[in-house]
């Protein structure tokens, strides 16, 4: 049979120490106007003073916004293109964790097409092109830095909304490990999980048939050979580095693993999509107020045993990414084996273990299940099935803290 297979990428990734000094060079090939976005904490570090020098050093003159909340709140994105509109930006350079990345691509889309952040919710809404974007990623998890994708938070709905699209794909993506090191534990644990999670789900995602309409209608596609490479990588390198990460964030060779593991993923799911783990998250994260990574990593043993029956080869093959042990075991012996490697992972980087303790209510376990069971585009994507019932026993089993009721 042949092989189908797509990915969206920017059109130059650099990885490496130090690879922040090629900004001012990278950045002049796009104009000499930048919009800069980034948030209050790291506007305020040395780094950042240096940064923005090199870039006037090479003669482009910038305006930053350093106001970008978590999550990026609708509204907040309009005042950051008020503050640049008089100022004409030829691009926008994102500096920061992934919401800091998240407004820069909203900014260059609202600078580039006008009206209003409502209008371009969903997948496949954006036009055309939009200013040109580099991504300077500073934390390793959400992957933003390469995907098509913005969340924001929207105070008129419950759940946090997504734009999709391919022109949301920055240019340049430079990722320079040196960024993380002063990341705390807590949040190296939490960004890291949500990669390992990415990795995870993207491999695990259903495989759909080459249809040529496919990509064309659909930001998120599903696995393929080329999604697979990169969701290895990521599962390999967050397997064998996370943890030390978090214990010793002085580790250069642990933070570079980390952070390329991180970016390895957002080139998986920003093609293949993610899954259950993902549409629980949504519903729960809005109830207990947690953040995004915590809540899917904390589904994510859950989501891997109710997958297994039908992703057992897939669960054996993250095993082997992950270094385990696996000579003379059967498939099935291996997917679980991973599924618990996961388990045990997250437990000692402090990932919350259910959602009971992630705090999410009793009488809100059916609301999260009705809620997400109805996002389509995540839930199609898992690769068993998911209707309502099935959807309220998983979510009652992470509740629970019961790894072996949620492969029902």
């Amino acid at each position: 049979m042949m092989q189908f297979a797509a990915i969206r990428l920017p059109r130059e990734i650099l990885f490496g120490r130090g690879q922040r000094h090629a900004l001012p060079v990278v950045a002049a090939r796009l104009g000499r106007r930048a919009l800069i976005c980034t948030d209050e904490r790291f506007a305020a570090t040395s780094l950042f003073a240096e940064i923005v020098a090199a870039l006037r050093t090479a003669s482009i003159d910038v305006v930053i916004h350093d106001r970008v909340l978590p999550d990026v709140p609708r509204e907040s994105v309009a005042a950051c293109v008020a503050q640049a509109g008089t100022f004409g930006p030829d691009f926008v350079i994102g500096i920061g964790g992934g919401s800091c990345l998240d407004m820069a691509k909203c900014a260059a889309l609202l600078l580039s097409h006008g009206g209003r952040l409502q209008d371009y919710y969903g997948e496949f809404k954006v036009p055309g092109p939009t200013l040109p974007l580099i991504a300077v990623p500073t934390t390793a998890g959400t992957g933003s830095e390469v995907t098509p994708v913005a969340v924001i938070s929207d105070p008129d709905r419950t759940l946090k909304v997504g734009i999709s699209s391919p022109y949301l794909i920055a240019a340049a993506a430079i990722c320079d490990p040196e960024l993380t090191m002063t990341c705390p534990p807590g949040l190296t644990a939490i960004a890291g999980a949500d990669a390992l999670t990415h990795a995870i789900e993207a491999f695990t995602a259903v495989k759909r048939g080459g249809n040529p309409d496919l990509p064309q209608q659909h930001v998120f596609i599903g696995k393929s050979a080329l999604t697979d490479h990169f969701a290895l990588l990521a599962i390999r390198l967050l397997g064998r580095s996370l943890e030390r990460a978090c214990f010793d964030g002085s580790d250069e060779d642990a933070r570079a693993d980390v952070m390329m593991g991180a970016l390895a993923a957002g080139c998986a799911f920003g093609t293949a999509g993610t899954a259950a783990a993902h549409a629980i998250q949504y519903p729960a994260g809005a109830l207990t107020h947690t953040a995004h990574g915590l809540g899917v990593a904390t589904m994510m043993p859950y989501v891997m045993s109710y997958n297994r029956s039908v992703s057992g080869g897939e669960m054996a093959e993250i095993g082997l990414a992950l270094g385990l042990p696996c000579a003379g075991l059967s498939i099935e012996q291996r997917a679980d084996a991973a599924i618990l490697e996961i388990k045990r992972l997250f437990a000692a980087i402090g990932i919350t273990p259910t959602l009971a303790a992630l705090g999410l209510a009793a009488d809100k376990l059916d609301w999260t299940a009705q809620q997400a069971v109805s996002i389509e585009r995540l839930v199609k994507n898992n690769p068993r099935p998911l209707d309502l019932s099935a959807m309220r026993r998983l979510i009652q089993a992470a509740y629970d803290g019961d790894l072996a009721a949620s492969g029902l």
